[in-house]
């Protein structure tokens, strides 16, 4: 019996960790769904880029407050976590506190005393950011694809962090020979004095449950992650080490066709059989995006990665002016499309069947594509380099060339180019008119 509680700690441990990391195996294969692109060019810029932004959080500190409280926590949270490995070893092996026996009271003291000073601090920056995103009435937290699940998700995350930073404190608190050392408790000796009533029985209870609930917590909290806008905490590092070093008015040629147009001017060509592969009957490659599998897997990375902060729609001159569009939109209905398209893979049993819908229409609106100014706000907003554009984009591609579907006033402007050399409606000789002087 005296083995019954590690033999259910590595029980514990493994079902925690077993879930996360078959979730895990999941974000990949759903990721990989998206097309190949190149982005293993340029590794010290891209290692650099992970660093100051991910790491760094350099992108986070524009907006200094929101910016400082955000390091706070995220700086905090992984330290405090460092003190994982010991509950894991201690649930284990059935010993207490083993790194204090290892690294002398002095330093574990330390370690422990800077750990209980950032849960302080990350539970009071908790509190205000719960204050902000609920009761101070920030546009960017109102808007229409942040009430529900969205909004519910990201107080889900502070009441999970509120709890933790406070079964870590109340345990520390609880232990007696800990407070006994007088020694890295700075904030739990203040907490102490709450049970004075308690008899040493029942302080050695709540100290057991305390450390209990707290690593399930984490456990919980670890899994919890993919269900969550919180995935970014660890898809940030990748998806800036992958983003798109190009500048960003730099739009990429599709491949696609520009195969269509070698064929077209190829006169030993065939023109019944496809540009990539010279096989006739072959469907040709689609041109731009309607659904997620048209996307590449970087964009599908990016929507797994955004934190649903709303620094690009708050900067988006198209939603400021009440135009429909919000990149932050973009990118949550592209992740839950993603998402609709692996339950039906995993449905299906490795096999994605028709379900009838794709990303656009059924989650993004055609209006909501063509408000889009091209501007790169969004892209440069981003805190972990998210880029909302390049899939408005795509879709917009697949509208003009795949339905000529565009809005009439680029219609007629095209058609001006393709007649006039300009995009007036004006004949050959009068298109330099503008330029004369009255």
């Amino acid at each position: 019996m005296q083995y019954l509680p590690n033999i259910f700690f590595a029980l514990a441990l493994a079902v925690g960790i077993g879930f996360f990391v078959m979730n895990v195996r999941k974000l990949i294969r759903n990721i990989k769904l998206g097309k190949d692109v190149n982005r293993k060019d340029r590794k010290p810029e891209r290692l650099k880029n992970m660093i100051m932004i991910a790491l760094g959080q350099s992108k986070m500190v524009k907006r200094p407050f929101s910016g400082f409280l955000h390091i706070v926590v995220y700086v905090g949270f992984i330290i405090i976590n460092i003190e994982v490995l010991e509950i894991i070893i201690d649930g284990l092996f059935g010993t207490h506190r083993i790194f204090q026996g290892v690294l002398g009271d002095g330093i574990y003291g330390f370690l422990i005393g800077t750990f209980e000073i950032l849960a302080a601090l990350v539970f009071i920056s908790v509190i205000i950011f719960w204050l902000r995103r609920n009761l101070s009435n920030i546009k960017r937290f109102l808007s229409k694809e942040m009430k529900g699940w969205p909004k519910n998700d990201g107080n889900n995350i502070l009441y999970f962090e509120m709890v933790l930073m406070t079964l870590f404190l109340v345990m520390n608190a609880t232990d007696i020979p800990f407070q006994q050392l007088e020694v890295g408790n700075p904030i739990s000796q203040f907490l102490a004095p709450i049970f004075d009533n308690y008899s040493p029985e029942s302080l050695y209870i709540i100290e057991r449950v305390t450390w209990w609930v707290h690593i399930l917590g984490i456990l919980i909290f670890l899994n919890y992650l993919y269900y969550s806008k919180h995935l970014h905490i660890l898809l940030a590092f990748p998806n800036t080490y992958f983003a798109n070093l190009n500048p960003k008015g730099q739009f990429n040629n599709l491949e696609s066709v520009t195969n269509e147009v070698k064929l077209m001017m190829d006169p030993s060509a065939d023109p019944y059989a496809t540009a990539d592969t010279g096989v006739e009957d072959e469907v040709p490659e689609k041109f731009g995006a309607s659904d997620v599998t048209d996307l590449n897997w970087v964009q599908l990375l990016n929507a797994y990665t955004c934190t649903e902060c709303g620094r690009c729609t708050s900067s988006c001159p198209a939603n400021l002016t009440g135009k429909e569009l919000s990149p932050r939109k973009i990118m949550m209905d592209t992740r839950d499309r993603l998402e609709e398209v692996g339950r039906n893979i995993d449905t299906n049993k490795g096999t994605f069947v028709d379900d009838g819908k794709q990303l656009l229409n059924d989650y993004i609106k055609p209006e909501e594509l063509w408000a889009c100014t091209s501007c790169n706000a969004c892209v440069e907003e981003c805190p972990v380099n998210i880029d909302p554009l390049s899939i408005i984009m795509d879709m917009r591609r697949y509208l003009v060339m795949e339905q000529s579907a565009a809005p009439q006033e680029l219609n007629m402007m095209m058609t001006n180019i393709e007649n006039n050399g300009a995009p007036w409606q004006y004949n050959q000789q009068d298109r330099l008119n503008w330029a004369k002087e009255d």
